[in-house]
Protein backbone atom coordinates (compact mmCIF):
# COMPACT_ATOMS: atom_id res chain seq x y z
CA UNK A 1 0.00 0.00 0.00
CA UNK A 2 1.19 3.50 -1.18
CA UNK A 3 1.75 6.42 1.51
CA UNK A 4 0.13 9.19 0.63
CA UNK A 5 1.52 12.37 2.03
CA UNK A 6 -0.66 15.68 1.92
CA UNK A 7 0.68 18.63 4.41
CA UNK A 8 -1.73 21.35 5.35
CA UNK A 9 -0.14 24.32 4.03
CA UNK A 10 0.99 26.95 6.59
CA UNK A 11 -0.85 30.45 5.94
CA UNK A 12 1.48 33.24 5.00
CA UNK A 13 1.29 37.17 3.34
CA UNK A 14 1.74 34.94 0.11
CA UNK A 15 -1.26 33.27 0.75
CA UNK A 16 -3.79 35.71 2.63
CA UNK A 17 -6.11 38.00 1.12
CA UNK A 18 -7.01 40.72 3.47
CA UNK A 19 -11.40 41.78 2.82
CA UNK A 20 -13.24 44.50 4.55
CA UNK A 21 -16.66 44.54 6.15
CA UNK A 22 -19.15 46.56 7.01
CA UNK A 23 -21.26 45.85 10.34
CA UNK A 24 -23.94 48.05 11.40
CA UNK A 25 -24.21 47.90 15.15
CA UNK A 26 -27.56 49.42 15.31
CA UNK A 27 -29.87 47.49 17.68
CA UNK A 28 -27.31 44.66 17.81
CA UNK A 29 -26.46 42.95 21.14
CA UNK A 30 -22.87 43.96 22.00
CA UNK A 31 -21.55 40.91 23.00
CA UNK A 32 -22.73 38.62 20.44
CA UNK A 33 -21.72 41.21 18.23
CA UNK A 34 -18.35 41.98 19.27
CA UNK A 35 -17.46 38.03 19.39
CA UNK A 36 -18.47 37.90 15.28
CA UNK A 37 -16.35 40.94 15.02
CA UNK A 38 -13.11 39.41 17.21
CA UNK A 39 -13.91 36.12 15.03
CA UNK A 40 -13.45 38.04 11.67
CA UNK A 41 -10.52 40.34 13.09
CA UNK A 42 -8.31 36.88 14.13
CA UNK A 43 -9.45 35.39 10.59
CA UNK A 44 -10.93 32.36 11.94
CA UNK A 45 -13.80 32.70 9.23
CA UNK A 46 -11.30 31.74 6.53
CA UNK A 47 -10.22 28.50 5.48
CA UNK A 48 -6.78 28.90 5.88
CA UNK A 49 -7.00 30.08 9.58
CA UNK A 50 -3.60 29.82 11.03
CA UNK A 51 -3.65 30.62 15.20
CA UNK A 52 0.46 31.97 14.68
CA UNK A 53 -0.78 34.12 12.02
CA UNK A 54 -2.51 37.34 11.58
CA UNK A 55 -4.99 36.17 8.50
CA UNK A 56 -7.86 38.41 9.36
CA UNK A 57 -9.76 40.74 7.56
CA UNK A 58 -10.80 44.20 8.05
CA UNK A 59 -13.69 45.73 10.00
CA UNK A 60 -15.85 48.60 9.96
CA UNK A 61 -18.33 49.18 13.01
CA UNK A 62 -20.57 51.92 11.79
CA UNK A 63 -23.88 53.12 14.04
CA UNK A 64 -21.97 52.13 17.37
CA UNK A 65 -23.80 54.60 19.68
CA UNK A 66 -27.12 52.71 18.86
CA UNK A 67 -25.88 48.56 19.82
CA UNK A 68 -27.94 47.68 22.83
CA UNK A 69 -26.72 45.95 26.09
CA UNK A 70 -29.42 43.59 27.89
CA UNK A 71 -31.53 44.02 30.84
CA UNK A 72 -30.57 46.90 33.18
CA UNK A 73 -26.74 46.72 32.13
CA UNK A 74 -26.87 50.41 30.64
CA UNK A 75 -27.36 51.28 34.37
CA UNK A 76 -25.63 48.79 36.43
CA UNK A 77 -22.39 47.68 33.75
CA UNK A 78 -19.32 49.76 34.98
CA UNK A 79 -16.25 50.62 33.13
CA UNK A 80 -13.42 51.77 35.23
CA UNK A 81 -9.75 53.38 34.47
CA UNK A 82 -6.90 53.73 36.37
CA UNK A 83 -4.31 55.90 35.76
CA UNK A 84 -1.65 54.31 38.39
CA UNK A 85 -1.53 57.58 40.90
CA UNK A 86 -3.21 57.78 44.31
CA UNK A 87 -7.34 58.83 43.62
CA UNK A 88 -6.86 58.19 39.75
CA UNK A 89 -9.28 55.42 39.54
CA UNK A 90 -12.02 56.63 37.21
CA UNK A 91 -15.47 54.14 37.16
CA UNK A 92 -18.30 55.33 34.61
CA UNK A 93 -21.44 53.90 33.86
CA UNK A 94 -22.00 52.39 30.38
CA UNK A 95 -25.19 55.05 29.79
CA UNK A 96 -22.04 57.63 30.64
CA UNK A 97 -19.33 56.15 28.24
CA UNK A 98 -21.89 55.88 25.84
CA UNK A 99 -22.79 59.61 25.73
CA UNK A 100 -18.98 60.75 26.47
CA UNK A 101 -17.19 58.37 23.41
CA UNK A 102 -19.94 55.67 21.61
CA UNK A 103 -17.10 54.28 20.13
CA UNK A 104 -15.14 53.02 23.12
CA UNK A 105 -17.52 50.23 24.33
CA UNK A 106 -17.64 48.31 21.27
CA UNK A 107 -13.27 48.62 21.21
CA UNK A 108 -12.95 47.75 24.15
CA UNK A 109 -15.21 44.97 24.08
CA UNK A 110 -13.76 43.51 21.18
CA UNK A 111 -9.86 44.33 22.03
CA UNK A 112 -11.43 42.07 25.08
CA UNK A 113 -12.19 38.92 23.33
CA UNK A 114 -8.66 38.92 20.90
CA UNK A 115 -5.15 37.67 22.11
CA UNK A 116 -3.04 39.35 24.81
CA UNK A 117 0.09 39.75 22.44
CA UNK A 118 2.05 41.48 19.71
CA UNK A 119 -0.32 39.72 17.27
CA UNK A 120 -3.64 40.56 19.37
CA UNK A 121 -2.51 44.28 18.84
CA UNK A 122 -1.97 43.62 15.51
CA UNK A 123 -5.51 42.69 14.82
CA UNK A 124 -6.90 44.97 16.81
CA UNK A 125 -5.38 47.89 14.29
CA UNK A 126 -7.41 46.47 11.71
CA UNK A 127 -10.68 47.73 13.86
CA UNK A 128 -12.42 50.96 12.67
CA UNK A 129 -15.20 52.08 14.77
CA UNK A 130 -17.36 55.05 14.13
CA UNK A 131 -20.49 56.91 15.26
CA UNK A 132 -22.22 58.02 12.19
CA UNK A 133 -23.36 55.79 9.60
CA UNK A 134 -20.70 57.60 7.20
CA UNK A 135 -16.81 56.04 6.98
CA UNK A 136 -13.45 56.90 5.13
CA UNK A 137 -12.90 53.70 3.83
CA UNK A 138 -15.15 53.78 0.59
CA UNK A 139 -12.56 53.26 -1.69
CA UNK A 140 -11.86 49.79 0.13
CA UNK A 141 -14.98 48.73 -1.11
CA UNK A 142 -16.18 46.92 2.03
CA UNK A 143 -18.82 43.88 1.88
CA UNK A 144 -21.87 44.97 4.29
CA UNK A 145 -22.22 42.09 6.90
CA UNK A 146 -25.81 40.88 8.32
Amino acid sequence: MRHLSFRTQSANEKIVKRDWYVIDATNQTLGRMSSRIAAILRGKNKVYFTPHFDTGDYVIVINCGKAVLTGNKMEEKEYQTYSGHPGGQKIETATELVNRRPELMIERAVKGMLPKNRLGRAMYKKLFVYEGAEHPHKAQNPKMLK
